[in-house]
């Protein structure tokens, strides 16, 4: 029998390893979400996010992350929704680590049950600038770099049922 007909074996695996991460979408309960600009980058908004510890859940990374980043006590949060599995590799083969080419991001919605006044962005080292609450449809992807922008779309759609554009290409098509 030949043998250039047996079936094919499992794919390979993925070359990347892909680093636990948790992001925050915090929701107020006018139904906008919470986004924040990098201090180092600006126009560039994100959720509060961050990677999950060995020995870690990502329920606790998600308390631990918010706390960190924002200020925010797990009092004031409350876990509506969680979906995983969303991925993205590092641009131009950049590793995180010396080992993580990506990161396999844990998403929460959240509602937000605090004020303004309890966001502390320089809780302890401080990422982001300033905040800001919008309508999920605001979201731009030019928020963001080229390499989260497949991860983003799908958050959007799975969390939210919209689609996200470019401001630039939404532009262009007026």
């Amino acid at each position: 029998m030949d043998s250039s007909f047996a079936a094919p074996g499992p794919p390979p695996p993925d070359p990347i390893l892909y680093r636990p991460n948790v992001a925050a979408i915090l929701r107020n309960p006018q139904r906008e979400i919470f986004v924040a600009e990098r201090i180092n980058v600006p126009g560039a908004w994100q959720f509060p996010q961050g990677g999950v510890d060995e020995g870690e859940t990502p329920d606790q990374a998600l308390v631990r992350e918010l706390e960190e980043e924002i200020g925010v006590s797990p009092s004031l949060v409350n876990i509506v929704e969680q979906r995983g599995g969303y991925r993205y590799a590092f641009a131009k083969g950049r590793l995180k680590y010396g080992i993580y080419g990506g990161q396999e991001q844990t998403y929460y919605l959240c509602d937000y049950l605090g004020t303004d006044a309890d966001i502390r962005l320089d809780a302890t080292h401080q990422e982001f600038g300033r905040f800001k609450w919008i309508k999920p449809e605001e979201f731009s992807l030019d928020w963001v770099p080229r390499f989260k922008r497949a991860v983003y779309l799908s958050v959007f759609k799975d969390f939210f049922g919209i689609e996200l554009r470019s401001t630039v290409t939404a532009l262009r098509e007026e």
